[in-house]
């Protein structure tokens, strides 16, 4: 999960807990265990503080629901539209720029990705923040391909096949190892591209994965 980092505020005397206890603790709810049990007695429950703590930091249920879904955006779109935006000196690495976001959780979560899109299932607002994130997303995608030369067409129809593949690897839950999909490598980069990658570009991305994965603790 990626969590919502401390920032400065003023804090009044001995604060138990913060803003950022209580968004952390709506956000592991919102991902176990659905947006219906994201409540402020429950929560309030857990933290061990009454209400009043938490109408210290936010208007409403509504308002810390907001900040959920401004997390989300800060953090999954973020990452596609940023790597995806990235300066790359072919087609192949800018491809493998975006393959960042599902190779490393802490730059895209999916499990925050399905419970938003879970949410969106009982709320036409969400519904339109997700379509607008994934419209912001295909765009950055096909930009990218615009930038190496890509017709418009061929540039907005490989985004959406890049995209919604990935999307549907998600929703499909398949437990595929990243070691498994580590080794069609080179088969990906050229379905997306039409390209053929190089053994360094390979290498490259390897490498990222084994560095991401020493980072999180999941690797080596």
């Amino acid at each position: 999960m990626i969590k919502m980092a401390p920032q400065e505020e003023p804090a009044p005397g001995n604060v138990k807990v913060t803003r950022w206890d209580w968004i952390n603790l709506a956000l592991d709810v919102l991902v176990t265990d659905g947006v219906e049990s994201v409540r402020i007695l429950p929560l309030g429950e857990r933290l061990g503080v009454s209400r009043s703590s938490f109408y210290h930091y936010f208007n409403s249920r509504q308002d810390l629901l907001d900040r959920l879904l401004d997390h989300w955006r800060d953090t999954n779109t973020k990452a596609i539209v940023e790597r995806a935006s990235r300066p790359s000196e072919t087609i192949v690495r800018g491809v493998m720029n975006v393959f960042e976001c599902w190779a490393d959780e802490r730059l895209f979560d999916p499990r925050f990705d399905f419970a938003v899109r879970e949410w969106a299932r009982r709320s036409p607002q969400v519904r339109g923040i997700i379509d607008a994130a994934d419209e912001q997303r295909l765009g950055a995608i096909r930009d990218m391909y615009r930038r190496h030369g890509y017709s418009d067409e061929d540039a907005f129809i490989r985004a959406r096949v890049l995209y919604y593949m990935q999307i549907g690897y998600y929703v499909l839950d398949l437990k595929e190892p990243l070691e498994a999909r580590l080794s069609h490598l080179a088969a990906y980069l050229r379905s997306f591209t039409g390209l053929e990658p190089t053994e360094a570009d390979v290498a490259h991305f390897s490498a990222f994965v084994g560095k991401s994965g020493k980072r999180s603790g999941t690797a080596g």
